[in-house]
């Protein structure tokens, strides 16, 4: 009965299980919010016509809209 509560018992078992629960919470909320905010960040293409097929750094053709 003494080993029932101990760091390898059922309650080290449940105390793992809430850790990783809240792990899973905490990353999942995080990226809910980062979806939410990306959703309606959008980019403008400036000066479409002269992007050659394979670019290195795509980054330096399109900003941020806002």
């Amino acid at each position: 009965m003494d080993r029932l509560f101990g760091i390898n018992g059922l309650a080290g078992f449940l105390l793992a299980v809430v850790v990783l629960l809240s792990v899973v919470g905490f990353l999942g909320t995080c990226a809910i919010l980062t979806q939410q905010e990306q959703a309606t960040n959008y980019y403008k293409i400036e000066d479409q016509k002269s992007i050659p097929q394979e670019v290195e750094n795509a980054s330096i053709y399109f900003k941020d809209a806002k």
